[in-house]
C-alpha cells in the first residue's frame, strides 16, 4: 500500500523514514521549488529556517531526554542531526546546509520513498499523513479548515539575522562560553553599560515590519522578537539573550555589562547566527540598530531577520491520541501543524504519525508512548480536551510522575520505558 505524507520538513520526512523503514512505499510530497514559503530559501528537505540549535544535549534538560528517547526510536533526523553537529557549548548546533543535504540525499536514494515537487492543495485520498507544517500554503490551510470545521490558529515567530563571520571586530570581541574561558564555541561581543543605554533607546524607537491589520499579533513565547523583548524593561534584554554571567571579557578581565552571542551557523566559522535576536526590525533598521554593538560596527549581513506566520490546529478537539483526524481514520497529522513547537518536538510528533499509521495499516491497535516519556507527554498535551490550547515546547511539567527530587532515576525510567515501547511495535511490525 502507497502512504502519501504532504511535506518535506523535518516531521514529513521523519514520518516517511519511519514508514518506509517498516516496508511501506511512501510518495513524500514538497512543493518546493514550484512554490516556497516566506521563510524558505532552499529546495532541500528539512530546511532549517529558524534556528541552527536542537537545543540542549543533556539528558538532565528536557530537550536532551527528548533527542535520546528519539534516538532510541531510529530517527533519522536525530542521527542525522548528530552528523552534521557543529560546536554549540551544551547544545546540538548542526550546520544547517550539511544536515539538510544528508536529510535529502538519504531520502531521495531510499528505494521505498518517492519525493514528488508538487504542492498539495487538498488532502490526498488513502492513507496520508499532513505534515505541512506551520508554514502550510494558504490554499492547504483553507482547505483543512473546510474540511475540520473550525478555523486554523496561528502565531507570529521571528528569525534571527546571520552575520558574515569575517567582518565581525574581534579587537571587540571574543571566543568563550558561559563559565568557561577556553571554549571557541560562541563569539561574544560585549557592550559598556552606556553602549547598551544607546543601542536599548535605538531599539525601541526602531521602524518594524508592519503586520496586517486583520492579523493578531500574537508571539510564541519561546522566540519573541528581541524588540518586543525590550519592551517589557529596560533591563530585559541584559537579563535574558544578553545576560554577561560567566562571561568574562579577555581585554578587560572583566564581566561585560552586556553581550551579544553569536552562534556558528556552518562547519567553517565564516557565519554566524544572532543568538536570541530574531526580529521584526525592517531591514534598514536591523542595520542602523545592531551596528551600534561595538563589534559589528562593519558586519556584513548574510540573511536579515524575518517574521513569518505559523498555522497549527486546534488538535486536542480535532485528533485522537494516534493523530489521526477524527472521523477520518486514514487522515493523520504530524508535526507543528499539531501545536507542537520546535524542531526536535515537530521531529517527535512525526515519528508517532509514522509508527501511527504502520499500525493501522497493519490492523493493529495503537498504543500511545507512555506519559512518563517526553514523546509520550507531548502527544498526550496536543490531543487532551484544553480550552486554551496554544504551541508549547517539550518541559517537565508536560511529563506524567515528574518529580524534581529523583531526576536521576525518573530519566532512567523514561528511556527504559520508550525502549519498551519500540519494542511492542518492532512486535506488532513482525505480525
Amino acid at each position: 500500500m502507497d502512504i502519501t505524507v504532504v511535506g518535506g520538513g523535518l516531521a514529513g520526512v521523519e514520518a516517511a523514514y519511519q514508514l518506509a523503514s517498516r516496508g511501506h512505499s511512501v510518495s513524500l510530497f514538497e512543493m518546493r521549488p514550484t512554490r516556497y514559503s516566506p521563510a524558505h530559501k532552499t529546495p532541500l528537505l528539512s530546511e532549517l529556517v529558524c534556528s541552527n540549535s536542537l537545543k540542549s544535549k543533556e539528558l538532565t534538560n528536557a530537550h536532551g531526554l527528548l533527542k535520546e528517547e528519539l534516538r532510541i526510536l531510529g530517527s533519522i533526523v536525530i542521527n542525522t542531526a548528530d552528523q552534521a553537529a557543529i560546536p554549540g557549548g551544551k547544545a546540538l548546533v548542526v550546520d544547517r546546509e550539511i544536515f539538510a543535504k544528508r536529510i535529502t540525499r538519504e531520502i531521495e536514494a531510499n528505494p521505498l520513498i518517492t519525493v514528488i515537487r508538487r504542492e498539495i492543495q487538498d488532502i490526498p485520498a488513502g492513507t496520508v499523513i499532513i505534515a505541512s507544517g506551520p508554514l502550510t500554503s494558504n490554499a492547504l490551510a483553507k482547505r483543512l479548515a473546510e474540511i475540520t470545521g473550525v478555523n486554523n490558529l496561528f502565531f507570529f515567530d521571528a528569525i534571527s539575522p546571520i552575520i558574515d563571520g569575517g567582518t565581525v571586530d574581534m579587537d571587540k570581541a571574543f571566543f568563550g562560553s558561559r563559565y568557561d574561558e577556553n571554549s571557541d564555541d560562541y563569539l561574544n561581543c560585549p557592550m559598556t553599560g552606556e553602549e547598551y543605554d544607546a543601542f536599548y533607546n535605538a531599539l525601541i524607537g526602531a521602524e518594524k515590519v508592519d503586520l496586517q491589520p486583520f492579523e493578531k499579533t500574537s508571539f510564541f513565547e519561546g522566540c519573541l522578537p528581541v524588540e518586543i523583548m525590550a519592551q517589557r524593561g529596560r533591563q530585559t534584554l541584559a537579563y535574558g539573550p544578553m545576560k554577561p554571567v560567566g562571561l568574562k571579557d579577555k581585554t578587560t578581565g572583566k564581566e561585560p555589562y552586556a553581550v551579544l552571542q553569536l552562534r556558528r551557523e556552518n562547519m567553517a566559522g565564516t557565519m554566524y547566527n544572532m543568538v536570541g535576536f530574531q526580529t521584526k526590525l525592517t531591514y534598514a533598521e536591523q542595520d542602523r540598530v545592531f551596528r551600534m554593538i561595538p563589534a559589528l560596527r562593519n558586519a556584513v549581513f548574510l540573511r536579515y531577520g524575518s517574521i513569518h506566520r505559523n498555522t497549527y490546529i486546534n488538535s486536542p478537539a480535532l485528533l485522537n491520541n494516534s493523530l489521526c483526524l477524527k472521523g477520518q481514520d486514514q487522515t493523520f497529522f504530524a508535526g507543528q501543524i499539531t501545536g507542537v513547537e520546535g524542531y526536535v518536538e515537530s521531529v517527535a510528533m512525526g515519528l508517532v504519525a509514522g509508527i501511527s499509521a504502520h499500525v493501522s495499516i497493519m490492523n493493529q491497535v495503537f498504543s500511545p508512548p507512555p506519559e512518563d516519556t517526553c514523546v509520550g507527554a507531548l502527544l498526550n498535551y496536543i490531543t487532551t480536551p484544553n480550552d486554551n490550547f496554544q504551541p508549547m515546547n517539550i518541559n517537565f511539567g508536560l511529563i506524567k510522575n515528574y518529580r524534581k527530587r529523583g531526576k536521576e532515576k525518573f530519566i532512567h525510567n523514561a528511556l527504559q520505558a520508550i525502549s519498551l515501547w519500540n519494542e511492542e511495535i518492532d512486535e506488532i511490525s513482525k505480525k
